[in-house]
C-alpha cells in the first residue's frame, strides 16, 4: 500500500513538473494570451439580441466601500440597444468586463446628481466614443444635468485631444466625443406628474419625482417594452410616487438601507471619537428606504419581483446579507431578491415570466 502511494505521489509530481515546464514555453504562453485576448476583446453581441427586456445590475453598492460591488448602476437592454441608469464609480469596469458592445449604447439616465450616481460618467463617455458610437451620447436627467454634462466634457477635453493625436479620427473623432444633456423639468412632489421622456422603437421611458430631500430634483424611471415593465426607484425615502409608477410592474428595483446596521455603525463612530462619521450616519436614514419599507411598497404595487439594490451598508458576505434583510421573512407572499453586481433579470416577450440569473 505504501509502495502504491509512493508511486502515485511520484507520478503526480512528475505530471506537475511537465505541466510547469510546458507553461514556461513562450509558444504555449503566447497561445494562452491569444485565447484570453479572444475572450476579452470580442463584444458579446448576443447580449443585445434578446427579444424581450433584459436588466443587468452593473452597480449595487452605496458610497460606503465594498471590495467587489460597484456604485449605483443599472443596464437595461431593449430593442438591440442598451441604456445605463446612473453611472456609479467602478460600474463601467463591470460593463467593459462583460464585453457589452459600447457602440450600441442608446443613452444614460441620471436619477440625481449625488457623486455615487455620476462618478463613472466620464468613462462611459470615453469607452463608447473610442468603441465607435455613431452619435453624441445623450444624458437624460432633471434640471441641473446640463452642469454635470458640461463639467465632464471639460474634464475630459485634454484627454480627447491626446487620443485624437495618438489614434486619429478613425478611432477618436473629436466631433463625436462630447456628451449632450437632455434635461427635463421636475416639479415638487405635491405637483409632480409622471412624464414620458423617450418613446421610440417600441420602448417607452417614463420619469417621476421621488423624495430624496434635501436633494431636489430626484427622480425614478419606468421602462415599458414588449409588454414588459421595469421600475427603478433611484434614491428615495418611502414615496407613494414609486408605488404608483410600479403598479402591476414586472420588476421593481428599489434602493435599500439597513437602518438597524447603520445605527450600530453610528454608535461605533461616536464611541471611536469620529463625530463627522457619526453625524453622516445619523442623517442618512431620513432620505433612504429600509428593506421592509421597500417590501411593503412593492406589495401594495403588486409587482412580480422586488430587487433591492443601492445597498447601504453594502453587505460583504452571506451572513451580513442575512442581517441586512432582517424582517423580510414577514413578506412571504412577495418574491424578492437582494441584488448583486452581475445579476441579470430577463423579461421574455409575450410572457409573464421573470427569470433571475447572472450575466457571467
Amino acid at each position: 500500500m505504501k509502495r502504491a502511494l509512493l508511486v502515485g505521489g511520484l507520478a503526480a509530481a512528475g505530471i506537475v513538473v511537465v505541466v510547469l515546464a510546458t507553461l514556461s514555453l513562450p509558444s504555449v504562453q503566447d497561445a494562452l494570451v491569444r485565447r484570453m485576448a479572444s475572450r476579452q476583446i470580442q463584444p458579446r453581441e448576443e447580449l443585445l439580441r434578446y427579444d424581450g427586456m433584459r436588466v443587468v445590475l452593473c452597480g449595487t453598492a452605496s458610497p460606503m466601500p465594498h471590495p467587489r460591488r460597484a456604485q449605483a448602476c443599472v443596464l437595461v437592454i431593449a430593442g438591440g440597444r442598451f441604456w445605463i441608469v446612473d453611472a456609479g464609480a467602478r460600474s463601467s469596469n463591470n460593463v467593459s468586463r462583460w464585453r457589452v458592445p459600447y457602440d450600441k449604447i442608446a443613452g444614460i439616465l441620471l436619477t440625481h446628481f449625488h457623486s455615487d450616481h455620476i462618478g463613472d460618467l466620464g468613462e462611459y463617455r470615453l469607452q463608447s466614443w473610442v468603441m465607435g458610437r455613431p452619435q453624441h451620447l445623450e444624458v437624460y436627467g432633471p434640471e441641473g444635468v446640463e452642469r454635470v454634462v458640461a463639467g465632464f466634457n471639460e474634464a475630459y477635453a485634454l484627454d480627447d485631444g491626446y487620443r485624437f493625436a495618438h489614434h486619429g479620427a478613425e478611432v477618436a473623432d473629436p466631433a463625436l466625443a462630447d456628451l449632450v444633456a437632455r434635461p427635463f423639468a421636475v416639479g415638487g412632489l405635491d405637483q409632480a406628474k409622471s412624464q414620458v421622456i423617450v418613446d421610440r422603437d417600441g420602448l417607452r421611458i417614463t420619469t417621476f419625482a421621488v423624495d430624496h430631500s434635501p436633494v431636489h430634483p430626484a427622480v425614478g424611471y419606468r421602462f415599458d417594452y414588449a409588454g414588459r415593465s421595469l421600475v427603478i426607484s433611484g434614491d428615495t425615502s418611502p414615496t407613494e410616487a414609486v408605488a404608483d409608477a410600479a403598479r402591476g410592474a414586472d420588476v421593481l428595483l428599489h434602493e435599500a438601507q439597513a437602518n438597524h446596521m447603520v445605527a450600530i455603525a453610528r454608535e461605533v463612530a461616536e464611541e471611536s471619537g469620529r463625530p463627522r462619521t457619526a453625524k453622516i450616519l445619523a442623517d442618512i436614514p431620513r432620505y433612504h428606504t429600509s428593506p421592509t419599507e421597500a417590501a411593503e411598497l412593492a406589495g401594495r404595487a403588486g409587482v412580480k419581483l422586488l430587487a433591492l439594490y443601492h445597498l447601504t451598508p453594502p453587505p460583504p458576505n452571506a451572513l451580513a446579507e442575512r442581517i441586512f434583510t432582517r424582517g423580510m421573512d414577514a413578506f412571504s407572499a412577495l418574491r424578492w431578491v437582494l441584488a448583486d453586481d452581475g445579476m441579470q433579470i430577463d423579461l421574455p416577450r409575450a410572457s409573464t415570466e421573470v427569470i433571475v440569473g447572472a450575466i457571467e
